[in-house]
């Protein structure tokens, strides 16, 4: 009997045809919602997901028979890690598939950033040719601190290593990764040197909310922020009062800690249009991963893993 594969979020087509090239039975419904989701999982061997299924205690006390779920993108914020691997249920996701768009994505905002390309290129449409006022700044001879070195986090290093940047990076995970590319340092090391501050680290207890105003404080210098990793990481209010007192540069936001942008609480709305007010600011819809060739390469990844797990070689 065929293994059935329930994929419950939007995925690149490719993927109905990779499993059922090893002999499994993929149900395609990315609209399903969470109540019907609930009634059938028990059906299903295998489950993939983006963003929109939280996989938790409720969820998973209606599963029978899942031997896996794939999460197609990085973060696994929404699953509660420890529920799945105490019921032995394989988890795993596809942080190789995109790590290249981020990368490519936080380097695009940064020299988007330093050379004023968003406001330049706003100005002249509307026939204003200001030179002087859009004079950029180079990105080479500066420090650039990565905290996570990852998928993302190395990636990003590839991407920088012709800009003649020292590349410094922290990882509370990781050990013994310097190279060419970059040096693996502690945190005291990176809050001494850094110019330009890259997150690309997961949400969790510990990283919620990292970012805020002391941990700002502690930079020697004045600092560009980039993040496109998870918006709870950093304070959105902290950010906007380390602009307005020059402690922040500028930053290149993908992601903020609320993103459904019709569900802001007052304060959160009063912070959001002050943000959006600031040329020292390039902001993005949570799209740093998110390329045509990532839609793709992600389910080359989960497929690779859901064979490796099957033996299927």
């Amino acid at each position: 009997m065929m293994k059935k594969v329930l994929i419950a979020d939007d995925m690149h087509p490719s993927i109905l045809t990779m499993l059922s090239e090893i002999g499994f039975s993929p149900d395609y419904q990315p609209n399903i919602q969470r109540p019907e989701l609930l009634n059938i999982i028990k059906d299903y061997e295998g489950l993939l997901i983006r963003s929109k299924t939280k996989i938790d205690k409720e969820f998973l006390a209606h599963q029978q028979k899942l031997a896996f779920i794939g999460r197609a993108g990085a973060g696994l914020d929404l699953i509660d890690i420890e529920a799945v691997e105490q019921l032995n249920i394989q988890l795993f996701a596809a942080n190789e598939g995109n790590s290249d768009a981020v990368a490519e994505h936080t380097l695009g905002m940064l020299l988007s950033l330093f050379n004023k390309i968003n406001w330049a290129d706003a100005e002249v449409r509307q026939k204003i040719w200001l030179r002087e006022a859009n004079r950029g700044i180079e990105l080479k001879g500066m420090t650039v601190g990565i905290i996570g070195y990852g998928n993302m986090g190395k990636a990003l290093s590839e991407r920088l290593a012709g800009f003649g940047v020292e590349v410094l990076a922290y990882d509370c995970f990781k050990t013994d990764y310097s190279s060419h590319l970059v040096k693996e340092v502690t945190m005291e090391e990176i809050f001494e040197k850094t110019d330009v501050l890259s997150l690309h680290i997961p949400l969790n207890e510990s990283s919620k909310m990292l970012v805020n105003d002391a941990y700002l404080s502690k930079f020697k210098k004045n600092i560009f922020l980039l993040n496109t990793s998870r918006g709870e990481v950093a304070s959105v209010a902290d950010i906007l009062k380390n602009l307005q007192s020059g402690k922040l540069r500028g930053a290149c936001l993908d992601v903020l800690e609320n993103e459904k942008m019709k569900q802001l609480k007052p304060e959160q709305e009063e912070v959001y249009e002050q943000l959006f007010q600031m040329k020292n600011v390039i902001l993005t819809p949570h799209i740093a991963g998110w390329t045509v060739e990532s839609y793709r390469k992600i389910n080359e990844v989960l497929f690779e893993k859901i064979k490796k797990m099957y033996g299927l070689y």
